[in-house]
């Protein structure tokens, strides 16, 4: 694709690259933990995670790929796993059903959401009428910062792509996109497209393509296409930077089968618990 003319706007000149924090190591299968008392927002004399620290553990959980979908989640087994009562539990599922990253069903209890293909591509379409508007008001308002962060995310992303940590990498993929949607500004499109996000990641634990191969092009496509995104925003061009976004978008999608596999239950004490030091 032919570079578009600069506006009448000075590109961005950024600065030298920091890490973005989203960017910090994930594991590919358990997460090494740390404990309750040592956790941001946990109750000093009680030693416990408070609800939203539940609620972002499960959500890292998903977004790494370590909660696939179907997993039954357990009341007794989440509160082992964080070191509460049941009663704390049931809130953070509530919200993530409203969300709908968990379902919740009469007398079966919850499960991590497993989307039809129709909410997959009800999904994509949502993100294509919103995310094109976010990368637009981000061009405006974007600091050299901004860029620099986005330039490293694309970077670990890349490396984890190349280490054959596909899971860290779609991470990094989902973090990119937040990070636009953060800088942004636009409040209520941000909160929209963090649950879509979670919803993605979903669908592409289920219908990622299943030849190794396969996934690791369409990875190694999202890092190029993600740099050209960077281009357009370098420029302040920001219908270039709308159409990239929307052929980025519209590539994931094309490139899914929706066939899903078929993957083992994982350990839900194991995955999220306490017992484990940081």
């Amino acid at each position: 694709m032919k570079s578009p003319a600069p506006s009448g706007r000075a590109p961005v000149q950024p600065r030298a690259p920091r890490t973005p924090g989203a960017a910090a190591a994930a594991p590919r299968r358990r997460a090494t933990v740390p404990r309750a008392s040592a956790l941001p927002g946990a109750d000093a004399d009680e030693g416990l995670l408070s609800d939203n620290d539940m609620y972002e553990r499960m959500v890292s959980a998903i977004l790494d790929h370590r909660l696939p979908p179907g997993t039954k989640l357990v009341e007794d087994k989440l509160a082992t796993a964080f070191g509460v009562s049941r009663t704390r539990v049931r809130p953070v599922l509530v919200r993530l059903a409203g969300e709908q990253v968990v379902t919740l069903t009469p007398r079966r209890g919850a499960s991590i959401a497993q989307p039809t293909v129709q909410e997959a591509r009800e999904v994509f379409e949502a993100r294509r009428l919103i995310e094109p508007r976010l990368v637009s008001l981000f061009v405006e308002t974007a600091t050299a910062e901004d860029v620099a962060w986005l330039v490293q995310s694309v970077a670990d992303e890349e490396a984890s792509r190349q280490a054959g940590d596909m899971r860290r990498a779609i991470r990094l993929s989902g973090d990119f996109h937040l990070h636009i949607a953060q800088a942004a500004g636009h409040q209520t499109l941000g909160r929209i497209l963090r649950e879509l996000v979670s919803r993605t990641s979903l669908i592409l634990m289920t219908y990622s393509p299943s030849h190794v191969q396969a996934r690791e092009e369409a990875t190694a496509c999202g890092c190029r296409e993600h740099r050209a995104l960077i281009d357009a925003i370098r420029l302040r061009d920001a219908g270039e930077a709308s159409r990239r976004m929307l052929d980025h978008l519209a590539r994931i999608e094309s490139q899914l089968e929706f066939t899903p596999p078929q993957d083992e239950a994982p350990d839900l004490v194991q995955l999220l618990g306490l017992g484990r030091a940081a």
